[in-house]
């Protein structure tokens, strides 16, 4: 499973069921073999990293009031075979808040901020809501998540943002109280890994706030 699930991956992009409630597709082309040949590949694995915890809240609302520019994931989870929505994958993500801390960790042991569960909907959609995240030392601005599928971890991987966003976040309260950023997309060598292929495609909501969307094709 692991081989198969770290082959040659990118996001699934395009016309399809999920454009309509995503604002992205599931399906992508395959136009050697007609118009209407569809293919589906894998989204890239990526490291767990160190701060997970497996006792997330099943709960769509992960901020515990932490400070920061509002943030809306919609996370769709679907069969890379035949990209289909899978109904009921479990769906866990978890960030570090605008001054670099993970909750259950250091000045944010003991907490559960920023952390959670949410299943897929029909469509395979799932949705949190959270902040932008901050940074930390060596790594550029991310989200972890994983993906189970009756019980089994079918996707490990993580989020990226485009630094050009991220830039315009990071002059604003509370960010802007840690001074630059030291890394970017392009010298973290966690996205240099398929990152570029994990970035979410953002845009802003009417009241000002970031929509994250992307889809995730997994292998069950």
């Amino acid at each position: 499973m692991t081989d198969l699930l770290t082959r040659r991956a990118t996001l699934l992009r395009g016309a399809g069921f999920l454009g309509a409630a995503l604002g992205l597709g599931a399906w992508r082309l395959d136009l050697a073999h007609g118009a209407e040949a569809v293919t589906c590949v894998l989204t890239p694995e990526q490291t767990e990293g160190p701060f997970y915890i497996d006792a997330a809240k099943l709960r769509r609302n992960i901020t515990a009031g932490r400070p920061g520019t509002p943030l809306t994931l919609r996370l769709a989870v679907v069969d890379a075979k035949n990209c289909r929505p899978i109904k009921g994958a479990a769906v866990d993500v978890w960030h570090c808040d605008a001054g670099g801390v993970y909750s259950g960790f250091d000045a944010g042991a003991g907490r559960s901020f920023l952390r959670g569960v949410q299943r897929t909907d029909a469509r395979g959609v799932a949705t949190f809501r959270t902040i932008y995240p901050g940074w930390y030392a060596g790594r550029t601005v991310h989200i972890h998540v994983k993906v189970h599928v009756g019980g089994d971890v079918v996707h490990t991987g993580q989020l990226y943002f485009p630094d050009r966003i991220t830039d315009v976040v990071q002059r604003r309260k509370p960010y802007n109280t840690r001074g630059a950023r030291t890394t970017r997309n392009a010298n973290d060598g966690v996205y240099a890994g398929g990152g570029s292929r994990s970035l979410l495609r953002l845009r802003k909501d009417a009241k000002g706030a970031y929509v994250g969307t992307l889809t995730m094709g997994v292998a069950t």
